[in-house]
Formats: structure tokens, sequence, C-alpha cells
């Protein structure tokens, strides 16, 4: 993976050298909630917001976590993406967490540095139900460490460059939906009049010459596609047979088009299609409406509306007026059915219309043309952008992990990079860190600690004890307090309060979880009412 040449000052380091891996384990379903009680919970990458992952519930029984900072990492279905813990979280099997080693190596270095390999990530997943990673493949990933100074610098440099980059795509984004409301302003004007008013003024004609109408009045036929049983009727060459995904807004699409025989086209002719119809989406996109090309041939189809046009109504123009606000309106105000509500050929041939003469017809059709392919070199040069903005996160990334973004930098700082501030006397100090702590005598399970000016100087209780003491039943919080936690417990305090209540819940059964119908939250209770002593 990291056979890129890099800087003489960085080195490559496994990923447990310099951070703590820890696997995700999704709780139980019972402890899930989405009423906020206990800590914020994601289950894989579906949950991640834009910036951080956006809570949508909620565990109170966890039984893995993430502090603040934590990198999370996307670990099945899909492999790679990754998001950055803004509190304490509980996390699914679909996540890792990495935390950055303490004070050593930067999160926001980090972090970058996955979001630089996700695409090589998202191709390492195995498995055949869904792609996945293990935590055995993780502790094996190399990493590449430049000097603490310089990660500063790069994760700083990357925040302004990548930010610069998220406020292009922005704005580039926006653009479809602008030219969305100007394709439709288009339709508006042109089915109003409004497109062709100087046109008019120009031939001294009036708008009072529109004839209100209906559609039944302009069209020679209005039939509907073929409705029947067409499992066993496909054939893999024939008569071409649109389905109402082959219709799309002004364009017929040959994207999963069937075919049936040449005898069955005979048998349903009535559904047939000929050129310069107008196919109207019954369900689904209902009045999404396109004119059949000349180029189709002989074609049938099912669930569409046929309008046939007579020669007071010139078919583009017909389609025009179909995919306008006004029309649109029109069929989803005349829907019928109940299980599936659907436009009909009742409602098409109702359909009202203000219709200008041919020749003004022609003129808007004209126009209109000409603004969409306006819009049409607009929308291409936007997609073409895009893609550059998109590829730019990358190529930065690549840049910045290949030491280029720092070049200069390193010159101007030779001292910040070599002898004790250099990645090999960092990997060193944090291996000496790391073993200091091993020698170090782990503490006893809810010991009293009295520091002065601790979190802790109340001792901690079993949250059985807790309750026996209450003699009542305590939410969450109330709970946490009682059994001697502090308010602003760490994230070791929190985990082993959330295996105290498992413990006492699953596995002694001394306590049961009931829900209170005045707040909605998990209250917890003893199993047995506690006689007096």
């Amino acid at each position: 993976m990291n056979d890129v040449e890099i800087p003489d000052q960085w080195i490559q380091a496994k990923l447990p050298d310099i951070s703590n891996l820890n696997m995700g384990q999704s709780p139980s379903s019972s402890d899930v909630n989405i009423s906020g009680d206990g800590i914020a919970f994601f289950q894989g990458k579906a949950e991640f917001g834009k910036l951080y992952p956006t809570v949508k519930k909620y565990c109170s029984a966890p039984r893995k976590t993430a502090e603040k900072n934590d990198i999370l990492l996307s670990v099945r279905a899909p492999v790679g993406p990754t998001n950055l813990a803004n509190q304490m979280t509980a996390i699914g099997r679909g996540l890792a967490a990495i935390r950055a080693d303490e004070n050593n190596v930067n999160f926001k270095f980090l972090l970058y540095y996955f979001r630089k390999i996700e695409p090589w990530m998202s191709e390492q997943g195995t498995g055949t139900t869904f792609k996945a990673i293990s935590g055995q493949f993780l502790k094996e990933l190399d990493c590449i460490v430049p000097p603490l100074a310089e990660q500063k610098i790069i994760a700083d440099k990357l925040d302004t460059l990548l930010a610069q980059v998220g406020t292009t795509k922005a704005r580039l984004d926006r653009i479809p939906k602008i030219l969305k409301t100007f394709r439709q302003a288009v339709l508006a004007a042109a089915v109003s009049g409004k497109l062709t008013e100087e046109w008019r003024e120009r031939h001294e004609i009036s708008r009072s010459g529109w004839l209100s109408t209906k559609f039944s009045s302009i069209c020679r036929e209005i039939t509907v596609g073929y409705v029947g049983k067409m499992a066993d009727r496909y054939e893999s060459s024939g008569i071409p047979f649109l389905r109402s995904q082959n219709v799309r807004a002004f364009q017929y699409s040959d994207v999963n088009l069937l075919y049936i025989s040449k005898d069955f086209h005979k048998k349903i002719y009535k559904s047939r299609l000929e050129p310069g119809d107008l196919a109207i989406v019954r369900s689904g996109a209902p009045g999404t409406t396109c004119v059949i090309p000349a180029s189709l041939g002989i074609a049938n189809c099912s669930d569409l509306v046929i309008a046939r046009p007579n020669e007071k109504l010139i078919s583009d123009f017909g389609c025009i007026f179909m995919n306008s606000e006004i029309a649109q309106k029109n069929v989803s105000e005349n829907q019928v059915g109940v299980a599936q509500q659907h436009f009909n050929v009742g409602s098409m041939k109702k359909m009202p219309i203000d219709l200008p003469s041919n020749k003004e017809q022609t003129e808007i059709v004209r126009r209109v043309e000409e603004l969409f392919a306006f819009a049409d070199s607009i929308e291409q040069k936007n997609n073409a952008a895009l893609e550059r903005v998109n590829n730019l996160t990358q190529s930065i990334l690549a840049k910045a992990f290949r030491g280029e973004l720092t070049a200069d930098w390193r010159a101007a700082n030779p001292e910040l990079i070599s002898g004790e501030n250099s990645a090999e006397a960092l990997l060193a100090k944090i291996q000496a860190e790391r073993e200091a702590i091993k020698k170090q005598p782990k503490p006893k399970r809810n010991a009293v600690k009295k520091k002065t000016g601790s979190r802790m100087s109340k001792q901690i209780i079993k949250i059985v004890d807790a309750l026996k003491e209450a003699k009542k039943p305590l939410n969450g919080q109330e709970l946490l307090a009682a059994s001697g936690y502090p308010s602003d417990s760490n994230i070791d305090q929190l985990e082993q309060f959330f295996l105290d209540i498992r413990e006492a819940l699953v596995t002694e059964k001394a306590i049961v979880k009931i829900k209170r119908d005045d707040d909605g939250q998990d209250w917890f209770a003893l199993a047995e009412p506690v006689a007096d002593e």
C-alpha cells in the first residue's frame, strides 16, 4: 500500500504502534433507544453526517465505546469511510474506534491518513454476504509517521485546502438545482405565452388567439398501453416494448428496454406506439412525458398513456406542456386508484390546455430547445468541474502524504524533525510510555479515590447496593450519582457503570429495567422489594 516515496525524516509503523484500536460490538437491542437515554450510539457508516455522525440512537448499556476525537472507521458494508467522534459514543460491530496516541500523534493527521487510503481500504474487505475487514487486518496496517511537529503542520494545511475544496464542491452541487428551477421557469413561460410575448408583438399576434381546449379535442386518439401479464412474453429481440422506466422527461430511454414478438405485437396492436406519440407515465412518476422518436420504429408499451396528436397540436409543444408544472399539478390532482394511484386515459382526455397557433407552437419549441441546450451545456461543464473537484481531494491528500505540502517547512525547520524531535524518537517515546504504564499496578475495582481535587471523592458502590440504599427506582443519571460516580465521569468510569448495570440485569438478574410514562426514560429497580432493616 505505502509503496510511494516518503521524506527521509519520516518512517512507517504499524497502526497499533501509534494508536489504540477498539473494534465495535453491538449492544443488546433492548439497550438501544431513540429517547436520549444513555450515550450516543452508532452501528455503522449509515449514521455518518457531513462533519460528525448525526446522533439518532442512544445506548444505555454499551459494550464498546469511543471517546471524543476518536476516528470512527467503517469496517463493514462499506469498508473505509471515516468520521470523527465529537462526544463519547457507543459503537456497534460496523465500526472501529481508532484513538491516536495521546500527546504523541495528531488525531487530525491520522484521520486524514485514513481518508487518503480510503479508496484502497474499500477494496480490502472479504466476505460473501458483505465485505468486511477484521481487527487483525487493522493491526497489520502500515501507517506513515512524520515527526509530531510536522504532523500538525500537515493537518493544518489539509484543513485549509480541503475546506476550500469543500466550499467549491458545495457551490457546484447547487448548480443542478438552479438549472432545474431554470428549466421549469422556461416551461412556465412557454405554456403561459410569456416566452413568445415579444415574438407576438413583432408578428402582430394577440395572446387572446390562444385556444382554451382539452386534449381530447387535439388528439386523434388517447389510449393506454397493454395491461396484462407479461412475464412469459418477453423475447431476446423483436419489437421494442416500452415501460414507464423507458420514459424520461423530454426523452425516450433504451436502458433496460424489453422486446416482444411480432405475433404478440399484432394481438395487442391497440397499445402500439407511433412516431410523434406522446408517451405519458401512468404511475411511479406520473405525467412524465416524452415524444416517441421515428428512430424507434414499430413499438409497443405498457403502463403508459398514449396521446396521439392531431393537426392542431405539435408533438413537441405537447411534450413541453405535459412536463410543465401546470400539467404536473393537474396530473397529481387527477390520479385514480386505491392500492396504487395512477394517471389514466379519462384524466388525460379531460386535461385542459391553452393552445397557441401551430406557428407559435413551433416558435415556442425552438426557443425552449435553445434555452434547454444552453442549460445542458452548463450542466455538462458543471459535471466535468465536479469530477475534477472530487479527484482534487485525493490528489491533495496524496501530495500531503508524500511530503510535498511541507517540503519548504522541513527545509526551514530542520531542528523540529531531527534528534529528539525525529519520527524515530517519537516512536521510541510512545513505546517507553506504554511500557511504563504496563508496570504500574492496576487499580482495584471499586477502589476509594481520595486525592485532593480529584473528581472522585465518593466511594463507588455496586448498582444493587445503590438501589437498596435509595429504596426506590432510579433513572440512569440518578443511579450514576447514587453509585458514587461523578457527573463528569470519564469513559473508563462510564464503561464500568454500564458493565455493572449489565451484570445486575442479565447475569445476576438482581435488578429490572422499567419504563415510566411521565418521561419515557429507562428506570431501574430491584428485582424483588427489599425489606426495611
